[in-house]
């Protein structure tokens, strides 16, 4: 299949790539300068023009802004568009969280349905901050399914970075379905959408100053800075980013992913659960964890909402990876890289 994919630079597209170049797929990939594009072609040595080519979208918020990299030929067949912008050192939350979200969403469909008639299957990154209701804390009577949104408002997403994440990614994926019902175009969309992403990091891509957010929890118990506390875990599930890529590549591959969401999650984990797993994998690192009886990053006192996970594994068929191999290879990853 010829694959359009987007924010092919970034931590979870860097793994999908991998995969589709593996599942046999010829990939073009959006990258937002032509030093991005040289990175990861001298890592893919092995891979000609007609199977990974690179199209420049410096910035996904502005409109139009996918017109000319959804064409090509041979026509593309396939979208995975993960493109978002997603960290809070952020001071409009608007312009800076809300809008490139919601316009790269709307407008790489856009794009699309006007100059890409031959696409079939969109697939698209979401979030579980568009699933989870951040108003009821651990609510530990609930379950978590796709049936679940999260009930933000436009004016609660503009007070602080946190609801401004949440609420672009909520947006957005709303955006994309309401595009779909009222645009009705030739192709289905599946959205995907992962709580917190582990798992090893793309050495070519990053540096230890400049990991995922998700990641940067790992490096900071690794680095020591846990020691006397460890700090709250926040998001109390996971997956690993190498299952994450691999529902992507599935969800365009198979049938019935078509206008599925997906709420991707492996299970529950801690902070406190990573610095055990680190000090079981990596002596090295003794001097610098926590200890059992160090305060903080556990599981809540009066429990935590559930998780249903069974679309995705029937659907799709993954078989997630352990907590444990996760954080190994993690680590690992790190280490290559200067931890």
């Amino acid at each position: 299949m010829r694959v359009l994919l987007t924010g092919g630079s970034g931590f979870i597209a860097a793994h999908v790539l991998e995969i589709l170049l593996e599942h046999g797929h010829s990939v073009v990939t959006t990258v937002r300068s032509q030093e991005k594009a040289r990175l990861v072609a001298e890592n893919h040595k092995s891979y000609g023009k007609d199977k990974l080519d690179f199209a420049i979208v410096e910035d996904i918020a502005q409109e139009n802004a996918f017109d000319e990299a959804v064409k090509s030929d041979p026509p593309f067949e396939a979208v995975i568009h993960t493109a978002s912008p997603f960290h809070f050192n952020v001071t409009d939350v608007q312009k800076q969280l809300l809008d490139p979200a919601i316009i790269g969403t709307t407008g790489i469909l856009k794009s699309v349905k006007k100059s890409a008639p031959t696409v079939k299957r969109v697939v698209i990154t979401s979030s579980f901050a568009s699933i989870i209701n951040p108003f009821k804390g651990t609510w530990p009577e609930h379950t978590y399914s796709e049936a679940d949104w999260n009930p933000i408002s436009a004016e609660q997403a503009v007070q602080n970075p946190a609801n401004g994440y949440r609420a672009s990614k909520t947006f957005a994926e709303r955006a994309a379905w309401d595009f779909l019902e009222q645009e009705k175009p030739n192709f289905t969309i599946a959205t995907m959408c992962p709580p917190l992403v582990l798992g090893p990091i793309v050495h070519y891509l990053n540096s230890l100053d400049a990991l995922n957010t998700s990641n940067q929890r790992i490096r900071d118990i690794m680095q020591g800075k846990a020691k006397d506390e460890i700090p709250e875990t926040g998001t109390y599930i996971w997956v690993d980013v190498r299952d994450l890529a691999l529902c992507h590549v599935l969800a365009i591959e198979k049938e019935e992913a078509a206008n599925k969401r997906f709420f991707i999650t492996a299970g529950y984990f801690s902070n406190k659960q990573i610095a055990e797993s680190i000090g079981r994998h990596y002596s090295q690192y003794k001097e610098q964890l926590p200890t059992s009886s160090t305060p903080g990053g556990d599981f809540p006192k009066d429990g935590l909402y559930k998780i249903d996970n069974e679309r995705v594994q029937k659907v799709l068929g993954i078989k997630f990876r352990s907590f444990d191999e996760s954080i190994k290879d993690t680590v690992k990853s790190l280490q290559a890289v200067g931890a």
